[in-house]
């Protein structure tokens, strides 16, 4: 390939991969590097770190790449150093392994740093809110066990303060993220693991399983939706004066797949959570974890 034709292709490869990523950010896609949260926020941190430290070793090797084409190229003429002998280089050698080897040692320090933090309320000071969540073919339900109010694909949430999701699953394994306000945790039959979040703005923050799960799962989608305290007092108790209450034969038929819209439930029968992960398998895992989880007490 000659010069003038290597620099046109260069001319169209550089703007149209430039375009591509940043169009990519438009969209939905972008949520994660605008968080909302606490949570969102200090993962996103964590991703431009590792991104950071993974360039020092990316860039050098891919500008090294290039200049060893250059350089190296079978064309006469070429007046590069030939060594078919060379063996080894001590010094390039350390330098090679040991840069990477600090760096995964950083990453590693600061990810279990903030796994670790993640495992609490991230704010202390505020009273936290407990959500129950089951993953359903093909449907998100909330259980509220303060509250005794059920919904289905949304939630709503005081903004500013802390909620903690217990997780869990009534169907295939699944996985709970809302971009916006923290990563994704998994939903597992027969088990509960916990998710805190917490969303500073008001506002509508769209959420999803990241696990296909048949044929509906494109349309297993759920909002979550941040309003002032007040707000939230308010929507618990008209929820709370409904006349639709979800029984046990109405789980039951929600729990059969098919995909539904937004639904809110009055009440919700007494220990339907620890219910569903015990039937599903969690005898063990209740003797070993269920005590420290404020949600299955109901």
């Amino acid at each position: 390939m000659g010069k003038g034709r290597f620099l046109r292709y260069a001319r169209l490869a550089i703007p149209t991969l430039a375009g591509t990523t940043l169009l990519s950010g438009c969209g939905r896609q972008f949520m994660v590097l605008d968080p909302s949260g606490p949570v969102g926020t200090r993962e996103l941190h964590l991703i431009l770190l590792s991104a950071g430290l993974m360039a020092v070793v990316i860039v050098p090797a891919l500008v090294l790449f290039a200049w060893i084409l250059v350089r190296y190229r079978d064309k006469p003429g070429n007046k590069a150093r030939f060594a078919p002998n060379w063996a080894e280089n001590r010094t390039l050698e350390v330098i090679w392994w040991g840069i990477p080897i600090v760096l995964i040692a950083v990453i590693g320090v600061f990810t279990a740093k903030d796994i670790y933090a993640l495992t609490k309320p991230p704010e202390k000071n505020v009273q936290p809110l407990t959500i129950d969540v089951v993953s359903l073919d093909w449907k998100w339900l909330f259980l509220y066990p303060g509250q005794h109010i059920a919904t289905v694909n949304y939630a709503e949430i005081p903004t500013g303060v802390p909620v903690q999701f217990v997780l869990t699953s009534d169907a295939p394994m699944n996985s709970f993220w809302v971009p916006a306000l923290g990563g994704q945790v998994y939903t597992m039959p027969g088990m509960a693991m916990k998710l805190w979040l917490q969303a500073d703005k008001d506002g509508d923050y769209y959420g999803h399983g990241a696990n296909f799960t048949g044929a509906g799962f494109a349309k297993m989608q759920f909002d979550i939706l941040s309003r002032p305290k007040a707000d939230f007092d308010q929507w618990v108790t008209k929820v709370q004066s409904g006349t639709a209450k979800l029984t046990d034969a109405g789980y039951a038929r929600l729990k059969k797949p098919s995909n539904v819209g937004e639904q809110s439930y009055a009440a919700f029968p007494s220990g339907l959570f620890n219910k569903i992960v015990t039937t599903d398998g969690g005898k063990y895992y209740t003797q070993m974890n269920m005590q420290d989880m404020p949600g299955m007490a109901n």
